[in-house]
C-alpha cells in the first residue's frame, strides 16, 4: 500500500486536531484533559525542532560561508540577500497598510467589545509592554552592540539570540577562508559530518509531525477567547489574511519571473515546510524543514541555502511587518484616530527595522508592536484588542515569513548561478524512506 505523502499526514494531523479538541470542549474535563495530557506532546515536538535550531545555523552556515573559499564571494551574495529582504519587507508593509485603509476594520469595533477586550488582556498587554519599554530605553547602537556576543555558549544556550550566533558563524566561516586550506580541510570535514548529522535529526523529528501539529492545535482550540471576541475582531483578521495572501502572491510572481520556476512547483515544494510554520508559528523552529525543502525540491544550492535561509528566519520576517501595520492602523481606528501619510510612512520605516530584530519565535512580534504603536503615536494599551486572535494570525504569518526565505533564497541563488534541477523529483520522496 501506497504511503501516505507528508503533506497530507500534516493536514490529517491538523484536522483530527481541531476536530477533537472540538468534541472534547463538550466535556466539562475535555479541556483539562487536553491541557495535561494532549499539549505537553506539542510543547515536545516544537522542543524537538528548537533543539536543533542553534546547531543547524552554526554547522550550515560556518559550512557555507568556508565553502565560498573567496571573501567576495561572501560580499556579494550577503550584499544581495539583504537588499532583497528589505525590499520585500517595504512591500509587505506597504500591502498592509493599504488594505487596513481601503477595509478600515476598525470602525467595526464598538465600545463595548474595546473596553471588555481591553479589561481581558491587559494583564498579557502590561507583560509585552514591560519588555518593550527596556527595547525603547536602548541607545541608538543597541542594535549593532547586541549583535556582537561576548559568550558564545550563553548566546547559543537562547534562541533567541540568533542573531549573535549567526555573526559567530559568519565570522568563523571567514577565519576558515583565510587559514590554509590544508589546516581548514579538518575543521571543515568536521563540520560538514556535523550538517549530515543534524539533517538526518530533522527527517527523523519529522516523521512525529503528524501527531505534533495535531496536539498543538487541539491545544490551540480549547485555550481560545469566545466566540464573540472573534467575531468582533473578524474584519481586522480578515484584512490581515488578505495581505499576507497578496503577499504570497508577489513571492510567486517574483519566483517566476527572476528564476522562470512555476508558481504550483514552488507550492508543491514548499508545502511541508509551510504546514509546519503554520502549526508551530516559528520560523527558526521550521528552518530546518525550509531548508531541506529548498534545497532538495526546488533546486537552489547547498552554498546558497546555509547561509540566505539562517540569516532569513531571523531578519526577514515580512508576515510579521505586515501584520505590524495592520494591526497599528487598526488599532488606531479602534480609538477614533485619522493617521496622517507621515505617520503611515513612519510606520513603514518602524516596522521594517523592527522586523529585524523580531525573534524568529511565537509570538515574538508582539513586543516589537508596541514600538511601532509608539512611533505613530497610537495609544499602547490598544494592543490588547488584537491578542483575542493573535495566536492564529501568528500562524498564518508565519507561513509568509517562511515562504519569502525560501523565494529570496530562489532569486539570490539564480543571480549567483546556483540554481539547478532539484535533487529530489518526487517532491516528497525522501519522507518514504
Amino acid at each position: 500500500m501506497r504511503k501516505l505523502e507528508l503533506h497530507w499526514q500534516i493536514l490529517i494531523g491538523m484536522l483530527a486536531g481541531v476536530l477533537f479538541a472540538l468534541a472534547m470542549v463538550q466535556l466539562d474535563w475535555g479541556p483539562k484533559f487536553i491541557s495535561d495530557w494532549i499539549k505537553p506532546f506539542g510543547n515536545i515536538f516544537i522542543n524537538s525542532l528548537k533543539l536543533i535550531a542553534v546547531p543547524l545555523i552554526l554547522g550550515s552556515l560556518i559550512k557555507g560561508v568556508s565553502d565560498l573559499k573567496d571573501i567576495s564571494k561572501l560580499s556579494q551574495m550577503g550584499g544581495r540577500t539583504i537588499g532583497i529582504y528589505i525590499v520585500t519587507t517595504v512591500i509587505a508593509v506597504t500591502i498592509g497598510l493599504g488594505v487596513v485603509n481601503i477595509v478600515k476594520p476598525g470602525a467595526s469595533i464598538t465600545e463595548a467589545t474595546r473596553i471588555e477586550l481591553v479589561d481581558n488582556y491587559k494583564g498579557d498587554a502590561d507583560a509585552i509592554k514591560s519588555k518593550a519599554d527596556k527595547q525603547k530605553e536602548a541607545g541608538p547602537l543597541q542594535a549593532l552592540e547586541d549583535l556582537v556576543p561576548s559568550n558564545i555558549f550563553a548566546a547559543a544556550s537562547d534562541n533567541g539570540n540568533m542573531l549573535q550566533v549567526i555573526f559567530f558563524a559568519i565570522f568563523f566561516g571567514v577565519g576558515l577562508i583565510l587559514i590554509p586550506e590544508e589546516k581548514a580541510a579538518p575543521v571543515k570535514k568536521f563540520f560538514d559530518g556535523f550538517n549530515e548529522v543534524i539533517l538526518k535529526l530533522i527527517d527523523l523529528i519529522m516523521l512525529a509531525a503528524p501527531y505534533g501539529v495535531f496536539a498543538l492545535l487541539a491545544a490551540l482550540i480549547v485555550e481560545s477567547p469566545s466566540l464573540d471576541l472573534f467575531k468582533a475582531l473578524a474584519w481586522y483578521a480578515f484584512c490581515v489574511v488578505l495581505g499576507l495572501s497578496l503577499m504570497l502572491g508577489v513571492y510567486l510572481l517574483l519566483v517566476w519571473v527572476f528564476t522562470k520556476i512555476s508558481p504550483n512547483k514552488f507550492m508543491k515544494g514548499m508545502s511541508p515546510a509551510q504546514l509546519l510554520a503554520f502549526s508551530t508559528s516559528s520560523s527558526a523552529a521550521t528552518l530546518p524543514v525550509t531548508m531541506e525543502r529548498v534545497e532538495e525540491h526546488l533546486g537552489v544550492d547547498e552554498e546558497v541555502t546555509s547561509f540566505v535561509l539562517p540569516i532569513g528566519a531571523t531578519i526577514n520576517m515580512d508576515g510579521t511587518s505586515l501584520y505590524q501595520a495592520v494591526a497599528a492602523v487598526f488599532i488606531a481606528q479602534a480609538f477614533g484616530m485619522d493617521l496622517s501619510l507621515s505617520a503611515q510612512l513612519g510606520i513603514i520605516v518602524t516596522a521594517t527595522l523592527a522586523s529585524v530584530g523580531s525573534a524568529a519565535v511565537p509570538g515574538a512580534g508582539m513586543v516589537m508592536l508596541v514600538i511601532v504603536l509608539a512611533q505613530a503615536g497610537i495609544p499602547e494599551a490598544g494592543l490588547a484588542l488584537i491578542f483575542a486572535v493573535d495566536r492564529p494570525l501568528d500562524m498564518c504569518r508565519t507561513v509568509i515569513n517562511v515562504s519569502g526565505d525560501a523565494s529570496v533564497s530562489m532569486m539570490v541563488a539564480k543571480s549567483v548561478g546556483k540554481l539547478r534541477e532539484p535533487k529530489v523529483k518526487n517532491w516528497d520522496d525522501n519522507y518514504k524512506k
